[in-house]
Formats: structure tokens, C-alpha cells, sequence
């Protein structure tokens, strides 16, 4: 079984809640690592304070202590695509990474700019041609920092979605008829080493503090553990399953730290507004809309 680690945020010290998260996965820092990439989640121009996206305070934090732990010379690049309703342009600028990169000098690479090379691969019964960025391929270490939240066509988006954003092809909403696969298939072809999850403020209603953050080497495990913290069966999430068993990772895991029941009975529950939403994916699918509108 995988480890997942479950730390809870004091005093707002978020270095030593990620320092003990991999601490409690027997995390080993590699001497020789010369490439960092990180992945956070920027899904949109949504502020870190709505709990859409990763925290670049929480990155920052991440870059410190590699650098730290590694070498202060470590060439590290946070990475992100362009979308059907976001560029990356504008989304390293309006979510504060540009001052990241500046501060801690490191490189933003906006993955549908930079060379690529075609990669086949198959889910289920579905073939999928993608292009791996080269920076991903080549780099020593990939770092996944997802969010914790419900997704209306995937029940929820963590470790596994956020490497969605991965896929340098602009329009992604030609692989909403095929999300789960597309899921799943895209962190075959890109796999990364660890996982690291921002859950100090999580979506709801009025925004909530969970104060949480999660560790582990097993993306599958990860998304397993969010989802029972979010009050959703894993077994009904159709890409944890399926990424399961291609190989990605075991659904089976060893909690570290917290008892995860701590911050499920603080995670809020699934409101109206997200009712709304999920109708709303209905509805745009049913009448044929433009399927820009969502994800």
C-alpha cells in the first residue's frame, strides 16, 4: 500500500506542514537532482483565496525547501497550458507566479509554447495521440501540487485532473466526451514523482480554511484519500478506478500523520451551487452547446 500523509496547518507555518507531510511519506531528497518541474493548479483566473487554485505562497514554499534540501543551483520551472477559456500569459501574471519566478528565480513555462514530441497511447478501448513537452520528459523531478475539490463531470479533481493541464493542445474541451480516459492516459505518458497538495482553503460557499496538506508518491492514492475526505466513494470516481488499473497507482493506502476523518468532518459539503453547476454540464451536453463554456 502507498503512504498519504495528512498534516494540518499551524499558525499559518506552511514550510514545516509540507517539511513533516514528507517526512511522514519517508520522502528521500536526491543529491543529484539538476531539474525541478512543478505543476500547481491554475485552472482559471481564480485568486488562491477562492480554494480554485494552488496558493503560489504554497509553491514558493515548495521551491524554498528543495533548494534547501538539493542545491540552491537546482533549475526549477513551473509549468502550465493554455486552455479553452485561459492563456497562460495572463494566469502567470493575475495569479501572483510572476512575482514567484522573479523572487525565487525560477522559469514559468507555459507548456503549449515549448517543443513537444508525439506520444501514442492507450485506455481501455480509446487510442490517444498527445505531445509530451520536452521540459516534462527531461526533466529529474515532477512535482504535482493539485487542489482538493468536486468537479461536476469527474466527482472530483486532485492529483490525477491536475495533470489535465498538462496537455499542451489549447482546446481541451474536445476530450470532455472522453474525460476519464483522457485523465488517465495523460498521466501514463507524464508520469510524476510526488505529490504535494495545497488543502489550506478548499471551495464552498463562503470559502472555507481546511488547513490541510497532503503527501504522497502515489497519485491514485492521493485522489483516493481526497475523495473520502470530500465525502465522495472512491469507487464511484471513474478515473481513480481506471488509472488504477493501468498501473498509475493503488487505490489502497497507509494514512501518516491525522486522521483523515479529522478534516472529512470539517470538509464542507457539496452545496447548491454546486448542484447547479453539475446541471448545468447536463444541460450544455443535452442541448449540444459549446462545450468552451465548461472546464
Amino acid at each position: 500500500m502507498s503512504l498519504v500523509s495528512f498534516v494540518q496547518t499551524k499558525n499559518s507555518n506552511i514550510k514545516k506542514a509540507i517539511e513533516d507531510s514528507l517526512d511522514l511519506i519517508d520522502y528521500k531528497f536526491q543529491k543529484d537532482i539538476k531539474k525541478i518541474v512543478i505543476k500547481p493548479n491554475m485552472c482559471y483566473y481564480w485568486d488562491y483565496s477562492t480554494g480554485q487554485t494552488t496558493d503560489p505562497k504554497f509553491v514558493a514554499t515548495i521551491i524554498q525547501i528543495f533548494r534547501e534540501k538539493i542545491s540552491s543551483e537546482v533549475d526549477i520551472s513551473i509549468v502550465e497550458s493554455d486552455a479553452s477559456a485561459m492563456k497562460c500569459k495572463y494566469a502567470f501574471k493575475f495569479l501572483g507566479y510572476e512575482k514567484i519566478a522573479e523572487q525565487y528565480h525560477v522559469k514559468l513555462v507555459n507548456l503549449s509554447e515549448v517543443e513537444a514530441e508525439p506520444v501514442k497511447v492507450k485506455v481501455r478501448n480509446r487510442n490517444f495521440n498527445f505531445m509530451v513537452p520536452q521540459i516534462i520528459k527531461n526533466t529529474d523531478l515532477r512535482i504535482n501540487v493539485p487542489k482538493i475539490k468536486h468537479m461536476p463531470l469527474t466527482k472530483i479533481s486532485c492529483a490525477l485532473k491536475n495533470i489535465y493541464g498538462c496537455n499542451p493542445y489549447p482546446k481541451k474541451f474536445k476530450y470532455h466526451s472522453k474525460l476519464n480516459e483522457t485523465i488517465v492516459a495523460l498521466n501514463k505518458v507524464m508520469r510524476f514523482n510526488l505529490c504535494i497538495l495545497d488543502g489550506i482553503i478548499v471551495p464552498s460557499p463562503q470559502t472555507s480554511k481546511l488547513g490541510l496538506v497532503m503527501a504522497s508518491q502515489d497519485p491514485v492514492a492521493m485522489d483516493t484519500a481526497a475523495a473520502t475526505i470530500m465525502g465522495v466513494n472512491p469507487k464511484s470516481v471513474e478515473h481513480i478506478i481506471l488509472a488504477e488499473k493501468e498501473g498509475i497507482g493503488k487505490t489502497s493506502f497507509i494514512a501518516k500523520g491525522m486522521n483523515p476523518n479529522y478534516f472529512k468532518d470539517k470538509y464542507p459539503q457539496k452545496n447548491l451551487t454546486d448542484k447547479i453547476i453539475t446541471l448545468g454540464y447536463k444541460l450544455v451536453r443535452t442541448l449540444g452547446l459549446d462545450k468552451r463554456l465548461i472546464l
